[in-house]
């Protein structure tokens, strides 16, 4: 019984790993990546839009991010929003798309992007342990409805938190991954 619980909870914890990796996305690498503009919000026509919705990102080059909005003018206000945005890019415009050359990374905001990534890490690790948490009250309400036995419930709870661990090494290894695409030159 204990065991549709935490299959149940499966779906729960891979949505977990499923947004620390769309989160990672958005952390820079030194090297051009559409996601760490889609998400920018851009005023449109007196309304706040993500820039994936207006415009097409892509990456003609290593370095460089090409947009090219549908409606021109909506130039000047996609390159205000790049350049009040923390990103610290600086967009050119051309009349017809706007370039982001993506400039070399630091050292020192290497290690500032790390830290980035270990405070998304340890945000994804907090989720699971909520889980952890919702699937144990459930197993502990099984035990007190009478439908398992103590012993079983103590069984669910080593089983959970076999899953749990088995996550937990996901995340890190996630992190450890682009905690080496960060750090490379």
């Amino acid at each position: 019984m204990y065991n549709k619980v935490i299959e149940k909870k499966r779906s729960d914890f891979d949505e977990a790993i499923e947004h620390f990796k769309t989160e990672m996305t958005k952390i820079r690498t030194g090297r051009a990546n559409p996601a760490i503009l889609e998400d920018l919000l851009v005023d449109y026509y007196g309304t706040k839009t993500p820039l994936k919705q207006i415009a097409n990102i892509n990456v003609p080059e290593p370095r460089t991010l090409l947009i090219q909005p549908w409606s021109r003018d909506s130039l000047a206000n996609i390159e205000a929003a790049i350049k009040i945005s923390d990103l610290n890019l600086s967009p050119n415009n051309d009349g017809e798309v706007i370039r982001v050359n993506i400039p070399p990374l630091n050292e020192e905001r290497r290690q500032e992007l790390v830290k980035i990534l270990n405070k998304k890490a340890e945000d994804s690790r907090i989720s699971i342990r909520s889980i952890r948490e919702d699937a144990w009250q459930e197993i502990q309400d099984l035990e007190k409805a009478g439908e398992i036995a103590e012993d079983d419930k103590f069984r669910g709870k080593e089983k959970l938190q076999e899953v749990v661990n088995e996550y937990n090494k996901k995340v890190d290894e996630l992190r450890e991954k682009k905690e080496q695409e960060i750090l490379t030159v």
